[in-house]
């Protein structure tokens, strides 16, 4: 009996790892900050709720065709992964997901995803989704990350789609306003992701990655940091000069702008590796905090900038 329960035992924990192999193959955060951003784009598109039989559907076809295209990533960059230290314990390199169960998985949640959106929400969603999956699993980490050192400024395009979509599930039509907010993600992507490749510029030279502070060393890099920053904080304050927004979502916008200026400032004359990583860190925090003032502005302050489906 003692043997027929470790054996039990065993095999509960194998599945356990397996499950959540599988799960950490769709990068749950990444793919929690896509899904979060698509739902603000939803929530803006109209003044009150949108309607849960399509907001739900939506937010789960992008979630899983965003985890596909995780998944996808990591299957393609298994090698790479290997050599570097963040992320030679991903699922593939450790061996608790093999290369041909990653493409099954990958294949299968990508075309559901896909599915639903084109059934439950509308094809223009479908499509738009489909379009960013091939731009982040094929175009960027297919071809871009591997030749050139603009990889991400080009890719952040596919990464900077999901308010679009939400936008484009609740009304099914594109506007100026889902603009906006991919302009916002597109600009915030550079100095979020460089502030990662330069305390991790070692791990990329020796993955023979064509990461920009590898390629055109540190100091560039800061300086293209700060200038990206600039830009990111002007266009911040495209949806109030628009009339989508508010002073409540102005006052926030200024003051995360003001707090990633100060960051990448602080980079570029006084370069750390402790300082890049808190930047990185701080990026993912003024983003979410910026979406969500928007959000908020947009509910709770219903005569200021008022959108239209």
């Amino acid at each position: 009996m003692t043997t027929i329960a470790a054996t039990a035992a065993t095999l509960r924990r194998q599945a356990t790892d397996g499950l959540r192999g599988f799960y950490l193959l769709c990068k749950p955060r990444v793919t929690a900050l896509i899904v979060f951003t698509a739902a603000i784009g939803a929530l803006l598109a109209r003044r009150g709720l949108p309607p849960l039989e399509v907001l739900l559907p939506a937010l789960g076809g992008i979630a899983l065709a965003s985890g596909s295209a995780a998944a996808f990533n990591c299957l393609l960059e298994r090698k790479i992964d290997i050599v570097m230290a963040r992320t030679c314990l991903r699922p593939l390199p450790s061996g608790q997901v093999s290369a041909g169960q990653a493409l099954v998985f990958a294949s299968l949640i990508g075309l559901a995803g896909l599915a639903i959106l084109y059934v439950f929400v509308n094809p223009l969603t479908m499509w738009l989704t489909l379009l960013a999956f091939l731009g982040y699993a094929v175009i960027y980490t297919a071809f871009l990350k591997n030749t050139t050192p603009m990889n991400i400024v080009i890719g952040g395009v596919a990464g900077a789609m999901p308010p679009i979509l939400g936008w484009a599930a609740v009304t099914g039509h594109l506007a100026r306003e889902p603009l906006v907010l991919f302009a916002i993600i597109f600009t915030w992507t550079p100095p979020h992701f460089w502030a990662l490749a330069l305390y991790r510029r070692d791990e990329y030279a020796t993955a023979g990655l064509p990461m920009l502070p590898v390629t055109h060393g540190e100091r560039f890099t800061r300086l293209h940091i700060l200038l990206y920053t600039i830009i990111l904080v002007a266009t911040s304050l495209l949806p109030y000069a628009l009339g989508m927004s508010g002073l409540l979502y102005l006052a926030v916008a200024v003051v995360l702008g003001a707090g990633f200026l100060y960051r990448a400032v602080g980079l570029y004359r006084h370069y750390s590796d402790a300082l890049a990583q808190r930047t990185f860190v701080y990026s993912i925090v003024y983003l979410s905090l910026l979406f969500a003032a928007l959000l908020l502005d947009h509910y709770l302050l219903p005569g200021a900038g008022a959108l239209t489906v």
